[in-house]
């Protein structure tokens, strides 16, 4: 399964300076808003809780031009609605993320799921939900 996203920084730097830092291998989860609506950031999992804070998620975002670091584990509890297009899973961001796709589009972040189809119909959808750090379907 094989799911589009649209990070905000460069995981792979972040992937490499935390994995580093941390001395466990950190892996990107994905891009949405969580508590704070639109406030967009990089989900990142590790498989053992971080010793200092006992999390095992972090969101990287920014926040009046500072970059912020949060506990993510809440991640769990929301459900991704998710419609497919090119072989790939699509999902919006943010509760106002109006992710067009060549198949149709979808709205509302972890709020609700709102789906527009085209002309042809309505894309294939699911929901998913993140479970140690990978997607699951519902």
């Amino acid at each position: 399964m094989k799911i589009h996203h649209e990070p905000k920084f460069d995981i792979e730097k972040v992937i490499e300076h935390y994995s580093q830092k941390d001395g466990v291998p950190i892996r990107y989860v994905a891009t949405t808003e969580l508590e704070v609506h639109n406030l967009v950031g990089d989900v990142f999992y590790r498989e053992t809780p971080h010793p200092e804070f006992g999390n095992r998620y972090f969101r990287l975002y920014h926040a009046a031009n500072t970059l912020m670091i949060a506990s993510a584990d809440h991640i769990e509890n929301y459900e991704f609605g998710m419609i497919e297009s090119n072989n790939e899973w699509h999902y919006s961001k943010a509760r106002h993320d109006f992710h067009y796709t060549p198949n149709g589009a979808i709205d509302g972040g972890r709020s609700y799921t709102r789906i527009i189809g085209t002309e042809y119909g309505l894309p294939n959808s699911t929901t998913m939900k993140v479970k140690d750090g990978e997607f699951v379907d519902v």
